[in-house]
């Protein structure tokens, strides 16, 4: 079930945490070694706040719509007490003392941790192939990649083992294991929800957000962990708006030019479907062109930044992949990093101008269907190249730092999961949760469930 589903179920006591922790644990056993998405298992504790969520909830001291509900983190965001490792033998046996202020607002909601999850070695990279604990495998096909960086939150929301995870963004880090795993991954405006307490890939681009099997999960997730006065939206004035009443009213632009390039046939057939089911959902849509900004200095900069005292003494305890793409960002200079903040700042506001002709735009999540991790993996010369065509299309978006979510809308002819794109104006995610909801509600892809669930 969903959160939204099972939750009056926990409310009128009909279910127990208890009873949903437990089998969110047995499933965890049954299926992680081979999805490989979760590194630290947290079943004493969960089972621990199982039993005070029932207790509360007995007393008739219910939280609200996620206590009582297992979830599960990726394994970059801070539990005070559990080791938190970036997938990393740099942070192997790295144990934080503080919460991440999402976990505080989590906790205080009622939820249930079950452990955290896998992922792309510091988060610096789209195929979750990369990690000192193993590479994460995707739940419709066990041969084939899961995304990332947020690879192992997908997995495990898509094979049922918690009922949903956070992941973190900084070029499609939630999106596209979201479409790559057939499930919902929702990125909010840049500055919504706080990043104190996540280790950073590029503080300027680095967004935290949910990944859940519903569209109305995710905005239930959102309202959890979301705090516009957290930190400042860099170029973003504009107030938070108010959650749209449906898509009836709504204008769609399709931004053919870039986000439609070379897209494998199956998700251009896909998207194209999803599209006409879209233009009868809402009041106009009308193609429109986007200059995008594909450079990524400030992201490089950022990260090498973060990493330079570590790479100076200890280089051997990073992957040595992971070690050459943090070393492209050497050769910034403080200034460099503060001119591309700059930058950055104006290409946000200028966005804002789109937004004046739509509401909201449409494109595919990802260009290709996800691929076989041991091609991948046989031939490492292919994995940036192909893990920077699986970001091609979510990367504008943090750069933007706009909302954005995917959904499923269709699969390839071997099964695969393929994801639609929709993003909205800053503080817009009512607008993008209007219409993701409505296609939702009219399409099926959702409920299909993976073979390994």
């Amino acid at each position: 079930m969903s959160i939204l589903e099972v939750s009056p179920r926990l409310r009128s006591k009909a279910v127990s945490p208890v009873e949903l922790t437990k089998e969110c644990l047995a499933r965890i056993e049954s299926l992680n070694p081979v999805l490989n998405a979760f590194i630290t298992v947290t079943a004493e504790s969960a089972l621990a706040e199982a039993r005070k969520a029932e207790a509360e909830i007995q007393r008739g001291q219910w939280r609200g719509p996620l206590h009582g509900i297992p979830i599960a983190l990726k394994d970059l965001i801070d539990i005070a007490g559990v080791r938190t490792t970036a997938a990393s033998a740099r942070f192997k046996d790295r144990v934080p003392e503080q919460d991440a202020e999402i976990v505080t607002r989590l906790k205080a909601a009622g939820t249930i941790f079950l452990g955290k999850q896998n992922l792309h070695e510091f988060a610096y990279g789209g195929s979750s192939i990369l990690s000192y604990f193993g590479e994460v495998h995707n739940p419709w096909n066990v041969a084939h990649i899961a995304g990332g960086s947020s690879g192992g939150s997908a997995a495990a929301v898509a094979a049922g083992l918690c009922y949903a995870a956070i992941g973190t963004d900084t070029a499609g880090s939630v999106r596209e294991p979201a479409s790559q795993c057939g499930i919902v991954g929702l990125k909010p405006t840049f500055g919504r929800v706080s990043t104190r307490g996540v280790i950073p890939l590029s503080g300027s681009l680095d967004h935290v957000g949910p990944l859940t099997t519903s569209v109305a999960d995710a905005a239930v997730l959102l309202d959890a962990i979301a705090d516009d006065k957290s930190e400042p939206a860099a170029g973003i004035t504009a107030s938070p708006r108010e959650p749209s009443p449906g898509a009836r009213q709504l204008r769609v632009g399709i931004p053919r030019n870039y986000f439609f390039d070379e897209l494998d046939p199956e998700v251009s057939a896909a998207v194209e479907a999803a599209i006409s089911v879209v233009k009868a959902l809402v009041a106009a849509i009308r193609e429109l062109d986007l200059t995008v900004n594909s450079d990524r200095s400030l992201q490089a900069a950022e990260s090498y930044a973060h990493h330079a005292q570590w790479v100076a003494t200890s280089p051997e305890l990073y992957d040595p992949e992971t070690l050459r793409r943090i070393r492209t960002g050497e050769k910034f200079t403080a200034e460099d990093r503060q001119r591309l903040s700059t930058e950055l700042a104006d290409e946000r506001r200028r966005i804002t101008k789109v937004f004046d002709k739509v509401d909201l735009l449409v494109t595919p999540t990802v260009p290709i269907p996800p691929p076989a991790i041991a091609p991948l993996k046989e031939n490492s010369d292919t994995l940036r190249p192909t893990e920077l065509k699986l970001l091609r299309n979510t990367r504008p978006f943090n750069v933007w730092g706009l909302p954005t979510i995917s959904v499923p809308c269709g699969f390839s002819t071997t099964g695969l999961p393929i994801g639609l794109q929709i993003a909205g104006p800053h503080y817009g995610e009512g607008l993008v949760l209007a219409l993701a909801h409505a296609y939702e509600q009219v399409t099926d892809w959702h409920n299909r469930k993976p073979p390994l669930s």
